[in-house]
């Protein structure tokens, strides 16, 4: 775990680049804290600098970056690991190896067998830059769901790329803000897509490589990989629901215990959820000793403590040596959101954040590298909407009985039907929105609203018409959300503190096995229960005792209705970017319909299932204000 930038540069001298490499590597050190080191070549017209700092994880002694080829010159720098480098060195064979660890791999990989087939090959979160002197090219490149985050500008010519945005404004000035995607981020409450919310710097899509000629200046980017969905009409692969549940135990075993091949100590996020329970559980049948970190609420609704303590006293001895690292999140944690804004760098409105940010925390206390349960919901059907997708499906072609009865087990399920849209694209959205049309109108102050669907965002998935229903909900979500959202909070909070985290469900193979499954192995309307075949094959396997696997899902967010309803006891900070000057100054956001939002915050009826609340959009309005006072009023 690490971070690299990079500039290509026809007009920059070796020294020029050199100072500009070292800006910008000062700027996110904080994934790197352990080295540094940067590197200018010349190829053509054009001089190439590779940067890169360092969390040494693997292979201590000779793992620094850039690595390069006694053969052909060629260069690679690359942000996270790659699993199966193992596997994959055992099959080059004529090498003189100069490291132990991942990144010659990869090197190597990509000088032989070029982008599409080695990154095909790759099992793991990668971001990365390679130098292939003898093509005259820079290959970027990402790992399938966007684990890594890699963004890249164009400036005065110069070509610059980085782990995060702030080494490209270091690097290259500050930038128009796009307020056109005000709206959108408004309703989405993230910004889907390849555009960032700072003008001209952009994200390479998941599953993607960028290629650069370094003769002309020019670039394209490719995808090599998307995970395609079977149709509905056909012959769809069939497998029993029991072989199924073993397949998909031996694929998620084997994804777990990859993950823990470390030089450092390798810890465990856990919530009381079934995934990052059964992430631990397969661990610690690897790992006795590991160490365990939960976030505790003092609001009982939201703290899932007390499911943990259990989960652990029914695991018995798989869980006697281990180590559980308990803290508390808190309403004070509201001061530091202008930490986090900035360490997120785009405005994400999810009160998740707040958690996420404290359970790094204590984990960067004790170890460098964490397991978690993120992507099982995007991959396995996890959220409650898709059980509401199932059974509005169900209840179009159910009679008036089936139909009276799903209403009574899904209360939301009429309103669902009655706005839901024929386009998958346009369904995503709808039960989440935060503002209506109108009322963004007021709270920006635009007169025409426009808020971007997700093909003109160039985060659509590719799909055909011909999946399931659910299926196509999958898509969406694993394209837009799970990168944008789900992982770049991940990824920027526990890089803020130096951790790097790993996400087992995201492993490929279990991707492109959960999408060849029949629907109703994911979602079980008899019960009512999301994630069925996981549930079935943890309890099944032991990885999970029976209550824990078969518990309800609670979503993992903030008691913010709690925590913003009462203004006497907001922290300066808060009550500064919403009731002092802050708004005002901005003049970005009404500040009478910002008043209006401060009166409609209420506990009443508000859970950790609460899709929209009075809180949530306040919240909104909070962290927006607190990202425009940082990155745009420097």
């Amino acid at each position: 775990m690490c971070g690299i930038h990079g500039i290509i540069s026809a007009r920059l001298g070796t020294g020029a680049i050199g100072r500009k490499l070292a800006l910008m590597g000062s700027v996110q050190a904080h994934r790197g804290p352990d080295d540094e080191r940067c590197e200018v070549y010349e190829c053509g017209p054009r001089k190439v600098g590779f940067g890169f700092v360092r969390l040494a994880i693997l292979d201590l002694e000779t793992g620094m970056q850039p690595v390069r080829s006694v053969i052909d010159r060629a260069a690679l720098i690359c942000n996270g690991q790659i699993y199966n480098y193992l596997e994959l060195k055992n099959g080059l064979d004529e090498v003189e190896w100069l490291t132990k660890g991942d990144a010659e791999v990869a090197l190597q990989m990509l000088r032989r067998f070029g982008p599409e087939a080695a990154l095909n090959a790759f099992n793991g979160m990668y971001a990365g830059a390679f130098f292939d002197p003898g093509k005259r090219q820079i290959l970027l490149f990402r790992d399938r769901f966007g684990i890594k985050p890699l963004y890249y500008r164009e400036l005065d010519g110069d070509f610059l790329f980085a782990s995060e945005i702030k080494p490209l404004l270091q690097a290259g000035g500050l930038t128009e803000i796009r307020e056109e995607a005000f709206p959108t981020l408004f309703t989405y409450r993230y910004l889907p897509g390849e555009e960032t919310v700072f003008a001209g710097i952009k994200r390479l899509p998941p599953g993607s490589f960028l290629l650069y000629d370094l003769t002309t200046g020019s670039y394209k980017i490719e995808s090599y990989w998307q995970n395609r969905f079977p149709p509905i009409i056909g012959k769809p692969e069939k497998i029993s629901l029991v072989d199924a549940e073993e397949k998909f135990y031996e694929l998620f075993c084997d994804a777990v215990h990859l993950r823990l091949r470390s030089d450092v100590e390798v810890g465990s996020f856990l919530s009381g959820g079934i995934d990052s329970c059964a992430v631990s559980a397969a661990a610690a049948e690897k790992q006795p000793e590991l160490a365990l970190f939960t976030i505790a609420f003092k609001e009982p609704a939201y703290n899932e403590l007390p499911e943990v303590q259990n989960f652990l006293a029914a695991g018995g001895e798989r869980f006697r040596k281990a180590k559980h690292h308990v803290a508390f999140c808190q309403k004070s944690m509201l001061a530091e959101l202008p930490e986090l804004v900035r360490a997120l760098e785009e405005p994400i409105f999810l009160g998740a954040v707040l958690p996420t940010d404290q359970v790094c925390r204590i984990a960067a206390q004790r170890v460098k590298t964490v397991l978690t349960g993120e992507g099982a919901d995007e991959i396995f059907a996890g959220y409650r909407k898709f059980l509401i997708e199932m059974a509005a499906l169900e209840y179009l072609k159910s009679d008036r009985s089936g139909r009276r009865e799903l209403e009574h087990s899904y209360p939301e399920l009429r309103n669902y039907i009655e706005l839901r849209a024929v386009d998958p694209l346009q369904r995503y959205i709808q039960s989440e929105t935060l503002f209506t049309k109108l009322e963004l109108s007021r709270l920006l102050g635009y007169k025409d609203i426009e808020v971007a669907g997700l093909s003109e965002l160039k985060a659509a998935p590719l799909l055909d018409g011909r999946e399931h229903p659910l299926n196509a909900a999958l898509a969406v979500e694993s394209r837009c959300r799970l990168p944008d959202y789900v992982i770049l909070r991940l990824d920027k909070l526990s890089m803020r503190h130096s951790l790097e985290t790993r996400t087992p469900f995201l492993d490929y193979r279990l991707a492109e096995f959960a999408a060849r499954l029949p629907v109703e192995y994911k979602i079980d309307l008899s019960q009512g229960r999301e994630k069925y075949i996981c549930r079935r094959t943890f309890s099944r396997y032991k990885l999970l005792d029976e209550r824990s696997a078969w518990r309800r899902k609670q979503p993992f967010t903030s008691p913010l209705a709690t925590w913003l309803g009462d203004q006497k006891t907001w922290p300066e900070v808060v009550s500064e970017a919403l009731s002092g000057g802050m708004i005002k100054r901005h003049g970005v956001l009404d500040p009478k319909m910002v008043k209006e939002l401060m009166t409609q915050v209420t506990t009443a009826g508000v859970g950790p299932a609460t899709l929209v609340s009075g809180a949530d959009r306040l919240f909104a309005v909070l962290v927006f204000t607190l990202w425009y006072e940082e990155f745009c009023c420097g």
